[in-house]
Protein backbone atom coordinates (compact mmCIF):
# COMPACT_ATOMS: atom_id res chain seq x y z
CA UNK A 1 0.00 0.00 0.00
CA UNK A 2 1.59 3.69 -0.73
CA UNK A 3 1.99 5.66 2.21
CA UNK A 4 0.75 8.83 2.50
CA UNK A 5 3.24 12.18 2.60
CA UNK A 6 1.82 14.42 4.64
CA UNK A 7 2.60 17.94 5.42
CA UNK A 8 6.33 18.54 7.15
CA UNK A 9 6.53 19.05 11.09
CA UNK A 10 6.89 22.59 12.45
CA UNK A 11 8.67 22.42 15.80
CA UNK A 12 7.03 25.09 18.77
CA UNK A 13 8.99 25.55 22.12
CA UNK A 14 6.64 26.97 24.44
CA UNK A 15 9.23 28.25 27.32
CA UNK A 16 7.01 28.88 30.22
CA UNK A 17 7.25 27.36 33.89
CA UNK A 18 4.99 29.54 35.65
CA UNK A 19 2.10 27.54 35.68
CA UNK A 20 3.74 25.14 37.67
CA UNK A 21 5.15 25.22 41.42
CA UNK A 22 8.93 23.99 40.39
CA UNK A 23 9.56 26.62 37.42
CA UNK A 24 12.00 24.35 35.51
CA UNK A 25 10.45 22.82 32.68
CA UNK A 26 10.50 26.78 31.54
CA UNK A 27 14.02 25.73 30.52
CA UNK A 28 12.82 21.97 29.21
CA UNK A 29 12.23 23.35 25.05
CA UNK A 30 15.72 25.51 24.99
CA UNK A 31 17.53 22.41 26.85
CA UNK A 32 15.98 20.10 24.19
CA UNK A 33 16.84 22.34 21.35
CA UNK A 34 20.35 21.88 22.32
CA UNK A 35 21.06 18.70 23.16
CA UNK A 36 22.11 15.82 21.17
CA UNK A 37 19.01 13.92 20.66
CA UNK A 38 17.45 17.07 19.07
CA UNK A 39 20.94 17.27 16.51
CA UNK A 40 20.14 13.86 15.41
CA UNK A 41 16.81 14.58 14.30
CA UNK A 42 17.51 18.31 12.94
CA UNK A 43 18.79 17.51 9.65
CA UNK A 44 15.80 15.83 8.43
CA UNK A 45 14.19 17.82 5.30
CA UNK A 46 10.98 17.18 6.79
CA UNK A 47 11.50 19.05 10.01
CA UNK A 48 11.99 23.00 11.41
CA UNK A 49 12.40 24.40 14.36
CA UNK A 50 10.06 27.43 14.33
CA UNK A 51 9.68 29.83 17.32
CA UNK A 52 9.97 29.50 20.47
CA UNK A 53 8.13 31.39 22.85
CA UNK A 54 8.68 32.78 26.32
CA UNK A 55 6.31 33.59 28.92
CA UNK A 56 5.78 37.36 29.55
CA UNK A 57 7.40 39.42 31.97
CA UNK A 58 5.54 40.40 34.72
CA UNK A 59 5.38 44.21 34.66
CA UNK A 60 2.40 44.04 37.18
CA UNK A 61 0.65 41.09 35.25
CA UNK A 62 -0.87 38.68 37.38
CA UNK A 63 -0.11 35.14 36.73
CA UNK A 64 -2.97 33.93 35.06
CA UNK A 65 -2.74 36.75 32.97
CA UNK A 66 1.07 36.31 31.88
CA UNK A 67 -0.39 32.61 31.01
CA UNK A 68 -2.76 33.59 29.01
CA UNK A 69 -0.93 36.11 26.93
CA UNK A 70 1.45 33.33 26.01
CA UNK A 71 -1.26 30.67 25.47
CA UNK A 72 -2.90 33.39 23.17
CA UNK A 73 0.69 33.43 20.92
CA UNK A 74 0.75 30.21 20.93
CA UNK A 75 -2.73 29.40 19.87
CA UNK A 76 -1.65 31.96 17.00
CA UNK A 77 1.42 29.71 16.01
CA UNK A 78 -0.02 26.54 15.61
CA UNK A 79 -3.25 27.69 13.76
CA UNK A 80 -0.71 29.80 11.40
CA UNK A 81 1.39 26.05 10.97
CA UNK A 82 -1.86 24.70 10.32
CA UNK A 83 -2.81 26.77 7.70
CA UNK A 84 0.60 26.79 6.28
CA UNK A 85 0.01 23.03 5.74
CA UNK A 86 2.18 22.32 8.49
CA UNK A 87 2.13 19.72 11.29
CA UNK A 88 2.50 21.22 14.72
CA UNK A 89 4.73 19.85 17.32
CA UNK A 90 4.64 21.94 21.04
CA UNK A 91 7.75 21.34 22.88
CA UNK A 92 6.62 22.80 26.87
CA UNK A 93 7.13 24.12 29.10
CA UNK A 94 4.32 23.53 32.04
CA UNK A 95 1.47 22.11 30.83
CA UNK A 96 -0.33 24.68 30.90
CA UNK A 97 0.86 25.55 27.90
CA UNK A 98 -1.67 23.26 25.91
CA UNK A 99 -4.58 26.15 26.79
CA UNK A 100 -2.63 27.26 23.92
CA UNK A 101 -1.81 24.66 21.61
CA UNK A 102 -5.31 22.70 21.32
CA UNK A 103 -7.47 26.42 21.49
CA UNK A 104 -4.65 26.63 17.90
CA UNK A 105 -5.88 23.55 16.41
CA UNK A 106 -9.54 24.23 17.34
CA UNK A 107 -9.48 27.66 15.44
CA UNK A 108 -7.88 25.95 12.84
CA UNK A 109 -10.18 23.26 12.36
CA UNK A 110 -13.24 25.75 13.43
CA UNK A 111 -14.32 23.51 15.96
CA UNK A 112 -13.91 21.48 19.09
CA UNK A 113 -11.34 18.91 18.34
CA UNK A 114 -10.90 15.34 19.80
CA UNK A 115 -7.73 14.73 22.43
CA UNK A 116 -5.73 11.92 23.41
CA UNK A 117 -4.29 13.52 26.83
CA UNK A 118 -1.41 11.05 28.22
CA UNK A 119 -0.54 12.15 32.08
CA UNK A 120 -0.15 10.89 35.64
CA UNK A 121 -2.20 13.88 36.40
CA UNK A 122 -5.85 14.46 35.15
CA UNK A 123 -5.05 18.44 35.15
CA UNK A 124 -8.86 19.40 35.42
CA UNK A 125 -9.22 21.68 38.07
CA UNK A 126 -10.64 24.86 38.80
CA UNK A 127 -9.60 27.71 40.70
CA UNK A 128 -12.24 26.88 42.79
CA UNK A 129 -10.86 23.22 43.55
CA UNK A 130 -7.67 23.53 43.12
CA UNK A 131 -5.08 22.77 46.19
CA UNK A 132 -2.32 24.41 44.90
CA UNK A 133 -3.44 27.12 42.68
CA UNK A 134 -0.67 25.81 39.70
CA UNK A 135 -2.05 26.30 36.48
CA UNK A 136 -1.13 23.57 35.18
CA UNK A 137 -2.93 21.72 37.30
CA UNK A 138 -5.88 22.58 35.46
CA UNK A 139 -5.72 23.08 31.57
CA UNK A 140 -7.82 20.28 30.71
CA UNK A 141 -10.87 21.92 32.50
CA UNK A 142 -10.34 25.41 30.28
CA UNK A 143 -9.87 23.58 27.34
CA UNK A 144 -13.58 22.11 27.94
CA UNK A 145 -14.93 25.45 28.85
CA UNK A 146 -14.20 25.66 32.86
CA UNK A 147 -12.07 28.40 34.40
CA UNK A 148 -10.44 31.31 34.91
CA UNK A 149 -12.28 33.22 32.28
CA UNK A 150 -9.11 34.83 30.94
CA UNK A 151 -7.72 31.43 30.03
CA UNK A 152 -11.04 30.59 27.97
CA UNK A 153 -12.41 31.20 24.26
CA UNK A 154 -8.67 31.68 22.99
CA UNK A 155 -9.24 29.58 19.55
CA UNK A 156 -13.07 29.62 19.83
CA UNK A 157 -16.01 30.09 21.32
CA UNK A 158 -16.61 27.64 24.14
CA UNK A 159 -15.27 24.86 24.54
CA UNK A 160 -12.03 23.97 22.38
CA UNK A 161 -12.48 19.79 22.77
CA UNK A 162 -15.53 17.53 22.06
CA UNK A 163 -15.54 15.74 25.58
CA UNK A 164 -17.29 12.99 23.72
CA UNK A 165 -13.60 12.56 21.59
CA UNK A 166 -11.77 13.14 24.69
CA UNK A 167 -9.65 10.58 26.98
CA UNK A 168 -7.36 10.54 29.63
CA UNK A 169 -4.72 7.81 29.37
CA UNK A 170 -2.56 6.59 32.74
CA UNK A 171 -3.92 9.06 35.49
CA UNK A 172 -2.41 7.42 38.73
CA UNK A 173 -2.40 10.65 40.65
CA UNK A 174 -5.69 12.96 41.17
CA UNK A 175 -8.23 14.77 43.33
CA UNK A 176 -11.77 13.44 43.78
CA UNK A 177 -12.73 16.72 42.43
CA UNK A 178 -11.12 16.95 39.29
CA UNK A 179 -12.34 13.34 38.77
CA UNK A 180 -15.85 14.17 39.30
CA UNK A 181 -15.86 17.07 36.90
CA UNK A 182 -14.33 15.08 33.84
CA UNK A 183 -17.42 12.18 34.84
CA UNK A 184 -19.77 14.42 34.92
CA UNK A 185 -18.33 15.99 31.39
CA UNK A 186 -17.91 12.20 29.90
CA UNK A 187 -14.71 12.04 29.50
CA UNK A 188 -13.10 9.09 28.96
CA UNK A 189 -10.66 8.25 31.65
CA UNK A 190 -8.39 5.23 31.44
CA UNK A 191 -6.65 4.82 34.62
CA UNK A 192 -3.32 3.15 35.51
CA UNK A 193 -5.25 0.73 37.41
CA UNK A 194 -7.24 -0.30 34.20
CA UNK A 195 -4.08 -0.13 32.19
CA UNK A 196 -2.21 -2.76 34.59
CA UNK A 197 -5.97 -4.65 34.79
CA UNK A 198 -5.88 -4.94 30.68
CA UNK A 199 -3.32 -4.34 29.06
CA UNK A 200 -1.73 -1.57 27.76
CA UNK A 201 -2.89 -2.05 24.05
CA UNK A 202 -6.54 -2.50 24.32
CA UNK A 203 -6.62 0.25 26.46
CA UNK A 204 -4.69 2.41 23.61
CA UNK A 205 -7.37 0.73 21.07
CA UNK A 206 -10.30 2.02 23.44
CA UNK A 207 -8.67 5.66 23.43
CA UNK A 208 -7.72 5.71 19.37
CA UNK A 209 -11.22 4.67 18.73
CA UNK A 210 -12.76 7.34 20.85
CA UNK A 211 -10.33 10.38 19.62
CA UNK A 212 -9.60 9.68 16.11
CA UNK A 213 -13.88 10.00 15.65
CA UNK A 214 -13.87 13.23 16.29
CA UNK A 215 -15.35 15.11 12.87
CA UNK A 216 -12.41 18.13 13.51
CA UNK A 217 -9.95 15.69 14.08
CA UNK A 218 -7.87 14.92 17.53
CA UNK A 219 -4.70 15.40 18.95
CA UNK A 220 -2.24 13.99 21.34
CA UNK A 221 -1.07 16.03 24.39
CA UNK A 222 1.88 14.11 26.01
CA UNK A 223 3.05 15.06 29.69
CA UNK A 224 6.50 13.01 30.34
CA UNK A 225 5.42 12.26 33.93
CA UNK A 226 2.56 9.60 32.55
CA UNK A 227 6.31 7.36 31.95
CA UNK A 228 7.66 6.22 34.61
CA UNK A 229 10.39 7.99 36.39
CA UNK A 230 12.86 5.36 36.28
CA UNK A 231 12.55 5.67 32.54
CA UNK A 232 11.61 9.15 32.04
CA UNK A 233 13.40 10.85 35.09
CA UNK A 234 13.50 14.35 33.61
CA UNK A 235 10.25 15.91 34.24
CA UNK A 236 8.32 18.29 36.35
CA UNK A 237 6.16 16.30 38.55
CA UNK A 238 7.60 12.96 38.53
CA UNK A 239 5.12 10.21 39.99
CA UNK A 240 5.79 6.47 41.14
CA UNK A 241 5.66 3.76 39.01
CA UNK A 242 3.75 4.85 35.55
CA UNK A 243 3.60 3.74 31.55
CA UNK A 244 6.46 1.79 30.18
CA UNK A 245 8.71 3.92 27.62
CA UNK A 246 8.57 1.91 25.06
CA UNK A 247 4.67 1.44 25.66
CA UNK A 248 4.43 5.15 24.58
CA UNK A 249 6.91 5.26 21.28
CA UNK A 250 4.48 2.30 19.90
CA UNK A 251 1.61 4.50 20.88
CA UNK A 252 3.16 7.07 18.78
CA UNK A 253 3.93 5.00 16.10
CA UNK A 254 0.22 3.78 15.66
CA UNK A 255 -1.25 7.38 16.29
CA UNK A 256 1.59 9.14 13.69
CA UNK A 257 0.22 7.68 10.74
CA UNK A 258 -3.23 8.49 11.09
CA UNK A 259 -5.13 10.87 9.21
CA UNK A 260 -7.13 12.71 11.45
CA UNK A 261 -4.23 13.26 13.66
CA UNK A 262 -3.58 17.87 13.48
CA UNK A 263 -1.02 18.08 15.73
CA UNK A 264 1.57 16.59 18.79
CA UNK A 265 2.59 18.20 22.16
CA UNK A 266 5.25 17.07 24.55
CA UNK A 267 5.68 19.08 27.56
CA UNK A 268 7.04 19.21 31.48
CA UNK A 269 10.83 18.29 30.54
CA UNK A 270 12.60 19.03 33.13
CA UNK A 271 16.48 18.99 31.97
CA UNK A 272 17.69 19.28 35.52
CA UNK A 273 16.07 16.21 36.20
CA UNK A 274 17.22 14.36 33.34
CA UNK A 275 20.11 11.74 33.67
CA UNK A 276 22.57 11.23 30.74
CA UNK A 277 19.76 12.53 27.89
CA UNK A 278 17.40 9.99 28.48
CA UNK A 279 14.56 12.04 28.52
CA UNK A 280 15.75 13.97 25.79
CA UNK A 281 16.41 10.93 23.81
CA UNK A 282 12.58 9.73 24.36
CA UNK A 283 11.64 12.89 23.07
CA UNK A 284 13.38 12.48 19.72
CA UNK A 285 11.94 8.87 19.84
CA UNK A 286 8.50 10.15 19.98
CA UNK A 287 8.93 12.83 17.20
CA UNK A 288 10.61 10.57 15.23
CA UNK A 289 7.36 8.55 14.99
CA UNK A 290 5.43 10.54 13.12
CA UNK A 291 4.75 10.00 9.64
CA UNK A 292 7.02 12.44 7.96
CA UNK A 293 9.80 11.81 9.72
CA UNK A 294 9.16 7.53 9.07
CA UNK A 295 8.46 7.93 5.18
CA UNK A 296 10.14 11.62 4.07
CA UNK A 297 8.62 12.95 1.03
CA UNK A 298 7.97 12.67 -2.43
Amino acid sequence: MKKSHPARLRIIGAASGIGAQDRACEDGPVAFHHSQAWHELEHHPMLDWGKTLFAPDSDGASLTGRVAELCRNLADEVALAIGANEFPVVIGGDHSVAIGTWSGVARAQAGPVGLLWIDAHLDSHTPESSYSGAIHGMPLACLLGRGDKRLLNIGIEGSQLSAAHTVVLGPRSYEPEELAFLQRMQVRIIDSDEINRRGFAPCLDDAIAIVSSAPAGFGVTLDLDAIDPQLAPGVGSPEPDGLVAYDVVEAMRRLGGLPGLKALEIVEYNPDRDRHGTTAGLISDLIGELNPIRYGSR
